[in-house]
C-alpha cells in the first residue's frame, strides 16, 4: 500500500476507538465514492452534456456541412416521392 493506507498491520494492536475511527473513514469515502457515481450517471446530466455537445458540434464547420447534406439529401428524396406519385 502507498502513503494514503490507513490499515494498520494485524500484529499491532489497536484500540476500539481507533479501529471505530478506521471504520467511520472508510464509511464516508465509500459514501463520497457512491455520490460521485451518482452523479456522473444521472441521466439528467447525461442528457444535457449531451444536449451541449449537439450544439457544439452544430457550429462548427463540419457540423454545418454535414447538416447541409442531410439538408441536401431529405429534399432530393422528397421531390423523388413526389415526382413518382404525380406519373
Amino acid at each position: 500500500m502507498g502513503p494514503r493506507a490507513t490499515w494498520q498491520a494485524v500484529g499491532v494492536p489497536r484500540s476500539p476507538e481507533q479501529i471505530q475511527q478506521e471504520i467511520d473513514a472508510a464509511r464516508e469515502s465509500l459514501a463520497a465514492t457512491l455520490d460521485q457515481l451518482v452523479f456522473r450517471g444521472s441521466p439528467g446530466r447525461l442528457s444535457e452534456q449531451a444536449k451541449a455537445r449537439v450544439q457544439h458540434w452544430i457550429t462548427t464547420p463540419a457540423g454545418q456541412a454535414t447538416l447541409a447534406a442531410a439538408g441536401l439529401f431529405v429534399t432530393f428524396v422528397v421531390v423523388q416521392k413526389v415526382r413518382h406519385r404525380h406519373r
